[in-house]
């Protein structure tokens, strides 16, 4: 075949699939007045810690603490070993299809509509401001399930479930490749607090996404692994979820997505974020 005629044959299946991945909308709501992000196809390294240890300064006498004590050479030494024996290079993580993931956390308005009751405990006199906006809680994961259904059954056009940890943390890096600068943590989080706060009260991430730290713990689909990281390969089966993000009842060493927790944790600042797939064209 002709070299010229191949690349004709060949112009229009391009355009079309450009056409195709254009066409997917960058944000989305749908009839329960629940707000998508479009979250492109991407790689991160997942579980990398590399813990680092401050050089040995001599002491010099201060005026005002002349007996002030400093470590010795030996401690630091002794941590820069520790330091080594921590250390973990991580794994390579692809996620090769789109996906919209909730701008902000599942509310107790949008809850209320789906299961017809509201289980949080920070509501009405307990919250300030609009309680119907602050994120949901007091759900276990099978209560998170049972809400995809019925959001399902209520919306056919799109299909929802669970983030998995692995969609999570990628959406909740946006792009990052350390983990969140502790005063970054403080703009974005809703950390150190008494209460949750109305979802979308801080600064969002560098896609668009609230709340990913902070304000409550999320669900997501997968089993956990007895570790403080993920594996490269989800367990299948276990006893407990994995929890996602640290909530108001933390702080800024907290607020990270690098690690994981387990649930059901202490149910008033436990809650959920939803995945929408991308429907083919």
């Amino acid at each position: 075949m002709d070299i010229r005629l191949k690349i004709l044959l060949w112009l229009p299946l391009f355009f079309l699939t450009g056409t195709r991945l254009q066409a997917q909308e960058q944000t989305y709501t749908n009839s329960i007045g629940m707000e998508f992000v479009l979250v492109q196809p991407g790689s991160m390294v997942v579980g990398r810690y590399q813990p680092t240890v401050g050089e040995y300064v001599p002491p010099r006498p201060l005026p005002n603490a002349p007996n002030r004590k400093v470590l010795p050479p030996s401690a630091y030494e002794k941590a820069e070993k520790m330091a080594k024996e921590a250390y973990m290079p991580g794994f390579p993580v692809t996620l090769d299809r789109p996906y919209y993931i909730g701008k902000y956390e599942v509310t107790q308005e949008q809850w209320e509509k789906v299961m017809g009751r509201n289980p949080a405990y920070f509501q009405g006199s307990k919250v300030s401001g609009d309680a119907g906006k602050h994120p949901v809680e007091q759900i276990t994961w099978e209560d998170a399930q049972q809400f995809v259904q019925k959001l399902n059954q209520l919306d056919q056009e799109h299909v929802y479930r669970l983030p998995t940890e692995f969609e999570w943390e990628y959406a909740a890096r946006a792009g990052a490749e350390d983990d969140v600068p502790w005063p970054k943590a403080r703009a974005m989080a809703v950390i150190t607090d008494t209460t949750t706060r109305p979802i979308g009260s801080k600064e969002p991430n560098a896609w668009g996404i609230y709340d990913m730290l902070g304000n409550v713990w999320e669900w997501v689909q997968d089993y956990y692994n007895e570790k403080i990281f993920a594996d490269p390969v989800p367990p299948v089966s276990g006893e407990l979820h994995v929890l996602k993000g640290a909530s108001f009842t933390g702080d800024a060493k907290n607020a990270t997505y690098k690690t994981h927790a387990a649930g059901p944790g202490n149910g008033f600042d436990v809650g959920m974020r939803v995945v929408m797939e991308v429907r083919s064209k």
